[in-house]
Order: C-alpha cells, then sequence, then structure tokens
C-alpha cells in the first residue's frame, strides 16, 4: 500500500504542535524504520497514516486515496487492510491467546464466523502457526493475563502476523525484548512484509537495530523530517544531531527500556519471561 503525507501538520488539543508541514511518500512494498529522540512525533506518524486521527493541516493518502474523503463503508474496508502493532497492546487480559490473534481478521471476516469463533476458535492451526513465529505457540490457550509485558508484545505481533494486512505498523513492537529476541522478531516482520510484498513502517528506539533491519531510515526531530536515507548514508554526526537534546550519543539496542519484575501474588505464580 502506497502511503503520501504532503505538508502535513498535527497540532493537539492543547497547542503543541506534533508534527510540523512533514512530508514524506512512502512507495508500496517498502520497508522502513523510523528513528528520532522522545517526542519527535514518531508515534503520531503511525497513529496518522493508521487513520487513527486527522493531521490538523495538510494531505494524507494511502492506497492513492485520501481516507478522510472516503464513504464511510470505504474507509472501513481500508483500515481492515491496515495492521497496527502497539508497543503496549490492548489485549484482553482474560482472553485466551487462540482468541486473541485469530481477532487479527475479524475486520476481514464476516459477522456469523467473527461470533462464532468466539466461542470456538475457527483456525486453531493458523494461530499457532502465527504464535510458533514469535516462539509462542506452547502459549496457544493460555489466557493473556498469564504473560508478561514482554510475551504480550509479541502475541501483539502474533496477531498482526496473522492478519496479514497490507500496510503494517509497528510503534515500539520490541521494547520490551532482550536484544537477540528483539532481531529476530524485527526479521520476522521484515521476512513477512517482503514476501507478501506488504508495506511495513516501524517505529524504533535502538538505532543500530533501525540500521541493521531496514533499508531506508527516516529521522524524525521537532515533528519534522531531519534525513531520510538508506543506513549506509547515515553517519553518527547526523545521529548525534538527531538526539542531541536526548542524549550524547543515540541509544543502542542493548539499552532499550525493559520492564521490570512484577511483584505481588501474580510474581509468585510466574516468572518474567521475554
Amino acid at each position: 500500500m502506497e502511503v503520501e503525507l504532503v505538508d502535513v501538520t498535527l497540532t493537539h488539543p492543547n497547542g503543541q504542535r506534533a508534527l510540523d508541514r512533514l512530508s514524506l511518500a512512502i512507495r508500496g512494498g517498502e520497508r522502513v524504520a523510523i528513528i528520532g529522540p522522545s517526542g519527535a512525533g514518531k508515534t503520531s506518524i503511525l497513529r496518522l497514516i493508521g487513520t487513527a486521527i486527522r493531521p490538523t493541516a495538510g494531505t494524507l493518502r494511502l492506497a492513492n486515496a485520501d481516507p478522510w474523503r472516503l464513504p464511510r463503508a470505504a474507509l472501513r474496508r481500508l483500515r481492515s487492510r491496515i495492521g497496527t502493532i502497539h508497543q503496549a497492546p490492548p489485549l484482553p487480559p482474560r482472553q485466551r491467546l487462540v482468541t486473541t490473534v485469530l481477532a487479527g481478521r475479524l475486520g476481514q471476516w464476516p459477522l456469523w464466523r467473527a461470533l462464532a469463533s468466539l466461542v470456538y476458535p475457527a483456525d486453531i492451526a493458523g494461530a499457532e502457526a502465527a504464535l510458533a513465529r514469535v516462539d509462542l505457540a506452547d502459549r496457544l490457550f493460555d489466557r493473556c493475563d498469564r504473560l508478561s509485558g514482554g510475551q504480550l508484545q509479541r502475541v501483539g505481533v502474533a496477531r498482526t502476523l496473522y492478519q496479514a494486512p497490507d500496510l503494517l505498523l509497528a510503534d515500539e513492537p520490541v521494547s520490551a525484548l532482550d536484544p537477540q529476541l528483539a532481531t529476530r522478531v524485527v526479521g520476522e516482520l521484515n521476512r513477512d512484509a517482503q514476501a507478501r510484498g506488504a508495506t511495513l513502517i516501524a517505529s524504533l528506539h535502538a538505532v543500530d537495530l533501525a540500521l541493521g533491519s531496514f533499508p531506508r531510515v527516516i529521522g524524525i526531530r521537532a515533528g519534522a523530517v531531519a534525513f531520510d536515507r538508506p543506513p549506509a548514508g547515515i553517519t553518527d554526526a547526523m545521529l548525534t544531531e538527531l538526539y542531541a537534546s536526548e542524549s550524547p550519543r543515540p541509544p543502542t539496542q542493548d539499552e532499550q527500556p525493559l520492564e521490570l519484575p512484577e511483584t505481588g501474588p501474580r510474581a509468585a505464580r510466574q516468572p518474567l519471561c521475554r
């Protein structure tokens, strides 16, 4: 799916400007990483592209159409072609993983099948295969509230892989994973997008992971594009300038924020497992 933003500005209700006349174009099938300091506007870009929010000014085009000018039914069909992986995926705590993963295709199924799947999972083998891609196949019938934060992130990834969207948006999808597992999951997202010809746009905190996994990297600073290049064309000086307001050097993969061990009764009955 093609993505184009032309002079897009986003101003929050409190008057804070998140994006400032930002323009970029992403061809169908491209795999792009977005990096930048906290508060730069990375999540805002993904929310705009995912049609979760409307731009204050400027134009957004998805698949050569302005989503906000589409009829309601057409907008609903467009959204069913977009899959979003959240940093903290909103998963029902008491729901079993098999049902959670199958929910990835609810927007593509007829109503009767979606309702029937809530009673008895419609595609157990498909859900198990998706979970296997993130090393969670053995937890197929566990409830979400039995998992750690890192495991829940991987369930969110599995759900979107099962959805098989034309446009895959990933907002810090591996922030709670250790470096080795993060590299594997990001690699799986890249392989899936490349195999299906889908567009992948991922916001990442770990600069080395972005540079080592994506053929195109966009640096965002203060709501605008600081650079848009292949990894080989990005210098240490450019990264230092990009993160100047956050730290003396860009974060590495090993410095991703990890969740802290839980305390209380829940911690006693399960180990922290990523």
